[in-house]
């Protein structure tokens, strides 16, 4: 799963993609400095995991990942090829959601693009040339549609759904900001609209700000916006995410403890990152290895089996299945046996996040 970072030029989305994967992207005063996309695999950081180790004693453990990738920074005009825009766009194209950095500090050494800080128009610069690209598509789409009615009348329903897309665009909205039903969704598939993909923002503060960043006036507005698109927006100063990432963990617990937070907000940005795909984690545990295991919500158990092996997934009999919570309470599966607390599961069992699983499987 591929998460995009994007951001006008020299808000500090390359400085942050450095942070969150110590890839060591280009960062200059200038833009365009990224321009081939940077692409960074980090953990997902889960306590649970860390918990299980210490009980289990591993080999291994292996932590779900996900993959960033820091974006070309955008101007206006890029859905009309300005700047970078075409190469923007199709890099967009390829990520499964969208992470956008928004400027919310001052600081005369750091150029704005625009000349000045204001979180808002950043936001609707980006978001303006997403939904303008979009309308392009909708356009074409809409067109290939209406061919395709004259032929047979079951495509009303598509053209319908398309034509409120397009009212939805043209009043300078996201199409995310649209309820689709489950049978919009599936009409929806093959037309790969940009605006439809989840998005998370982020207000990047000072240190200055940081300290009282609940008041601050520009991560309001901020908050505002992403609440007009059911998105959340999480706060951080992206230069003191660049030196903690630099740190070894004693240092960065002190340094953390120092500025009055529980964690990092790179490790706020990767879980939440994780959550707006929808995705979970399922937890396997033993000798040889801990380690947690991505699906998406909803998942039964034979596909979740089928994550670690297509053959487990074949000859799928059952699970056994005991809650994350449940094992730490009780302090081994052995005790959670005796309680009664490890559970046989079948075919229909939809997968929970911190299940720890046993799949049983016949091939």
């Amino acid at each position: 799963m591929k998460i995009g970072i994007v951001g006008l030029p020299n808000v500090g989305k390359s400085t942050m993609f450095n942070a969150i994967t110590n890839a060591g992207a280009e960062c200059a005063n200038y833009p365009f400095c990224t321009i081939e996309p940077n692409i960074g695999v980090v953990p997902v950081p889960d306590e649970r995991l860390d918990n299980l180790t210490k009980m289990y004693n591993p080999q291994k453990t292996t932590h779900a990942i996900i993959e960033f990738v820091d974006i070309a920074g955008l101007v206006k005009g890029a859905s009309k090829g300005e700047g970078l825009g075409n190469k923007f766009l199709s890099h967009i194209r390829e990520v499964d959601s969208i992470v956008e950095v928004v400027r919310c500090f001052e600081d005369p050494n750091v150029v704005h693009v625009d000349g000045s800080i204001d979180p808002l128009r950043d936001i609707e610069t980006i978001n303006l040339e997403l939904i303008f690209a979009d309308m392009e598509t909708i356009d074409k789409k809409i067109e290939k549609t209406i061919k395709m009615l004259k032929a047979d009348k079951k495509y009303q329903e598509e053209l319908d759904l398309l034509n409120k897309i397009k009212s939805v665009l043209e009043q300078g909205k996201s199409a995310r900001t649209i309820d689709f039903t489950d049978e919009e969704k599936e009409l929806l598939k093959d037309t790969y609209l940009l605006t439809t993909k989840p998005i998370l923002y982020i207000a990047n503060v000072s240190e200055e700000q940081l300290a009282n960043v609940e008041n601050d006036e520009n991560v309001k507005k901020v908050a505002e916006y992403a609440k007009t698109e059911n998105s959340k927006v999480i706060p951080l100063c992206v230069k003191i995410e660049e030196e903690l990432s630099g740190l070894e963990p004693a240092d960065k617990k002190e340094m953390l403890e120092a500025l009055g937070l529980d964690e990092s907000g790179l490790d706020k940005v990767i879980k939440e990152s994780y959550d707006l795909l929808g995705l979970m984690s399922f937890l396997t545990a033993g000798e040889p290895e801990v380690r947690a295991w991505t699906i998406k919500k909803g998942t039964k158990a034979p596909q979740a089996a089928g994550k670690i092996h297509s053959d487990i997934e074949r000859g799928f009999i059952k699970a056994e299945v005991v809650s994350y919570d449940d094992l730490m309470r009780e302090g081994s599966m052995v005790a959670a046996r005796e309680k009664g607390l490890v559970r046989s599961e079948g075919k229909e069992y939809i997968m929970q996040d911190g299940d720890i699983v046993l799949f049983r499987f016949n091939v």
